[in-house]
């Protein structure tokens, strides 16, 4: 379907990639991988056209459309939510538009007559007249309220503005589908709902995220942008991962001859291909997977920070408790009679429509904001820190480097110690002598997280921890926080993070919280609590 041959791209003295020679088939779905700074969404904008490279070219098949998930979200302001999703076909807009303009026209001549019987032919074979039922349709899926459809895209909150466009490159299935970051500003729901439309798509998906669950869902192949190169995997993130680090051992272990690697691989591949589930897509994938050999897996370039949490003293029986909490912000109620216990070993995840509301129970129990009715009580063993989403106060102003930076949150203040501690976080020599106000936002986080592990606190509360990181970092939060022995809780979109670190879900609605002492997969599945969720948001 799509066709690239020779690419090159370079940003003056910066090369992102050359000679990069690949084809994307229909009926696959192909996820784009690499670390921070890779140029994974500018390898996106040189396939939809954006960008031109410096050289080769892209193809696409003669008659075949392309939609792509656009990043503005104030382009169709002045355009009511149904008409943007439609716009996703553009021949099918420009045909309606034209419909009405002639339709409204005071004298109607022979030669309008004959161009609206044009359209109108034009219009049928492009199933208009179930365009906005079909528009309709996947704004219901993607559970934007049914009472927006009429409104104007001025008129809706961010996330639901993310909705409306994420359905604008979906409508009216697109030959190629080009997704850069499809599930932020998503619920988990949401986000099912997507995955589940992907799974079966006919035609050609490339996908760019950060969840790893939605990559492992959907993908038939990876593209990873390492060495300057793009290289063609077959397989989920998983097991491309897995298969990078079944390479690097294979690299290390020169003793072993080619006749054992390869019974090694083959009992590798047969774990992942057993995994596979009913779907199409999961179906093509174990296919390709049969067939790879040792050649095909190479070790990847990328470094994993180290993420380690260690409580200074453990913590006693009682952890929190809170009671009747309320709070009201700008006129909205945020809270309503929030309550339940923090038990010892919880990992809680806390989730919610209103991500307000998250963000503002954390900073009450953290004792930073005041609630206006209700208590709390932390127990009197318990030692806590907090990740919030929001981290300019640490940054912006500040005229620090990151070693003096985090020696203000180290009770050892040698330099050779807080720099040994900024390098396992990947700040090595003079990367660690940056102004923290200049940082980009990885960088902060992975400073955040050095903050967050020196400070040895046995309860931890993080909101959005895995914001601005690479699939790297993630997965090193990820580990660390699997392994962590003390008791917290958390936010987070990554269903793959919630689902390897939560024993605990609870939910805030506005009749209160919903509470299982349940795995995240598991409350997700169970309908009853679903249902029982969606009577708690009426």
């Amino acid at each position: 379907m799509i066709t690239v041959t020779k690419l090159g791209l370079s940003f003056g003295a910066k090369k992102l990639f050359e000679d990069v020679n690949l084809k994307f088939a229909s009926g696959n779905c192909y996820g784009i991988i690499g670390a921070n700074g890779a140029g994974k969404t500018t390898f996106m904008k040189v396939l939809s056209g954006e960008i031109e490279a410096n050289t080769g070219d892209v193809s696409i098949k003669p008659g075949k459309r392309m939609a792509v998930l656009k990043q503005d979200h104030f382009e169709f302001d002045e355009f009511s939510v149904i008409d943007t999703v439609i716009m996703g076909h553009k021949k099918l807009y420009d045909i309606m538009k034209e419909k009405d303009e002639i339709y409204c026209k005071t004298e109607f001549t022979d030669a309008d007559g004959i161009r609206a019987a044009e359209l109108e032919g034009e219009f049928a074979e492009l199933d208009g007249w179930n365009a906005e039922t079909n528009a309709e349709k996947l704004l219901n899926g993607l559970e934007l309220g049914e009472e927006l459809f009429t409104k104007k895209m001025k008129e809706l909150k961010g996330g639901e503005k993310v909705k409306v466009l994420l359905a604008q490159a979906l409508f009216g299935s697109p030959d190629v589908l080009l997704l850069d970051e499809p599930t932020n500003h998503l619920d988990f729901r949401a986000v099912n709902w997507l995955e589940n439309f992907l799974l079966d798509y006919p035609n050609t998906v490339i996908v760019v995220s950060h969840d790893r669950h939605f990559l492992n869902k959907i993908c038939t192949h990876m593209v990873d942008i390492d060495f300057q190169k793009a290289t063609l995997y077959v397989g989920n993130y998983d097991f491309w991962y897995e298969s990078s680090q079944f390479a690097l051992r294979m690299l290390k272990d020169q003793n072993k001859k080619k006749e054992e690697k390869m019974q090694e691989l083959q009992k590798f591949i047969e774990r992942f291909s057993a995994n596979a589930s009913k779907s199409k897509q999961a179906t093509s994938r174990k296919k390709l997977l049969d067939k790879i050999t040792l050649d095909d897996i190479k070790p990847s370039s990328r470094k994993y920070p180290f993420v380690g949490f260690e409580p200074e003293r453990e913590a006693g029986k009682d952890i929190l408790i809170v009671d009747g909490i309320s709070k009201t912000i700008d006129g909205e109620k945020v809270l309503d009679n929030i309550s339940f216990t923090v038990n010892k070993g919880d990992k809680i995840v806390l989730l919610g429509k209103n991500e307000m509301a998250q963000t503002t129970l954390f900073k009450i129990l953290m004792g930073e904001m005041e609630q206006d009715s209700g208590t709390y009580k932390w127990g009197v063993t318990t030692s806590k820190d907090y990740f919030p989403k929001d981290n300019a106060k640490f940054f912006d102003g500040v005229d620090l480097s990151m070693v003096d930076w985090l020696r203000d949150f180290s009770s050892d203040k040698t330099e050779m110690f807080i720099r040994s501690f900024l390098g396992k976080m990947l700040f090595s020599g003079d990367e660690a002598l940056k102004k923290v106000n200049v940082l980009s936002g990885g960088e902060k986080v992975r400073c955040m997280f050095s903050k967050l592990m020196l400070s040895k606190a046995n309860v931890l509360f993080l909101d959005e921890p895995t914001n601005h990181l690479d699939l790297e970092s993630i997965q090193a939060v990820n580990d660390g926080l699997v392994a962590f022995k003390g008791t917290m809780m958390f936010t987070s979109h990554d269903h793959q993070f919630i689902t390897t670190i939560a024993n605990r879900v609870i939910e805030i609605t506005p009749k209160g919280v919903f509470d299982r002492e349940v795995s995240f997969d598991e409350f997700m599945e169970n309908e009853d609590y679903q249902n029982k969720i969606k009577e708690m948001y009426v």
